[in-house]
């Protein structure tokens, strides 16, 4: 485990949760079974029954921007439209509903349902319609042009969580002269929980993973490593609810200068049965690993 060893402390033997280590044949090197063990067991213990593990399984956690670009259609944007926006050049042109629509439904990929507060319209405009807080250059007289926003109207749009791609309720905004209409998430702010944090100093092991085609019982693992690295591992620590994995990297540049690069690979562990439901935690954050090829 990447340089963390020496933050375990060593008083950090705790009880038995089940869990079942699993180390593969390249796994004998750096960390001992043992200290891996010790730390697995740690994020095991201190995740499960967590208010972060009722949240990523049962609340609204989103694992993107709820807004990151506010628009249908993104690539088809003209310049001068992203760049009005960026400046703040909005301009209200009708009367937007100040009330909240209500609760609204999400269902969720297991066909649960959970009622969500929503924004009003207005607010949402209020949001959106703010300069960005860094701007670069000014919007010169020719290259900006006032957004006029003519109406607004309820629909949805997919979001990504914790628990799957959903579709949420969205404002979708007339603009003037725009083909393409302007987004804004109607859930209220207040509904969605934080994705949870890294503690400051831990070091990311695993930056995603995959199953295998055809074997339930394999990840695939993304991690990280530097040039100058010799990477040992991976290997999985099992309980019910959770797989805990790890992969091991040394530094073997011998105090020779070493280019700062990361570099990413795969490669693949075997559990002792299949993943099923369980939730795969990183050993250096102690955070849920993503499932996709390219996730962070």
């Amino acid at each position: 485990m990447r340089r963390m060893i020496a933050c375990l402390s060593l008083v950090l033997l705790l009880s038995s949760c089940g869990g079942v280590p699993h180390t593969s044949a390249s796994g004998s090197h750096g960390a001992s079974s043992d200290e891996f063990e010790r730390r697995a067991r740690e994020v095991a213990e201190r995740w499960q029954g967590s208010a972060d593990d009722h949240a990523w399984r049962k609340g609204f956690v989103a694992l993107e921007v709820l807004n990151p670009h506010g628009w249908n259609h993104v690539s088809r944007i003209p310049a001068w439209v992203n760049r009005s926006s960026h400046n703040g050049a909005w301009r209200s042109a009708a009367k937007l509903p100040a009330d909240s629509p209500g609760d609204a439904d999400v269902r969720w990929p297991d066909g649960e349902v959970s009622q969500v507060p929503l924004i009003s319209a207005a607010s949402a405009y209020a949001g959106f319609s703010k300069p960005a807080d860094l701007i670069e250059e000014e919007c010169p007289a020719k290259g900006c042009r006032p957004l006029r926003v003519t109406g607004a109207r309820l629909g949805k749009v997919p979001l990504e969580t914790s628990r799957g791609t959903i579709q949420v309720p969205a404002w979708m905004f007339t603009v003037e002269g725009v083909e393409q209409k302007k987004v804004h998430v109607a859930v209220d702010p207040s509904a969605v929980t934080a994705r949870p944090e890294r503690v400051q100093g831990r070091i990311e092991e695993v930056m995603a993973f995959d199953l295998f085609a055809g074997k339930p019982d394999v990840l695939l693992l993304r991690y990280g490593f530097g040039a100058c690295d010799t990477v040992h591992g991976p290997r999985a620590y099992e309980t019910g609810q959770l797989v805990v994995v790890d992969m091991d990297e040394e530094d073997s540049s011998s105090g020779e200068p070493c280019p700062a690069i990361l570099k990413t690979a795969t490669t693949t562990v075997t559990l002792a049965r299949p993943l099923g439901d369980r939730l795969v935690l990183d050993s250096g954050t102690g955070l849920p690993v993503l499932r996709g090829p390219n996730r962070r």
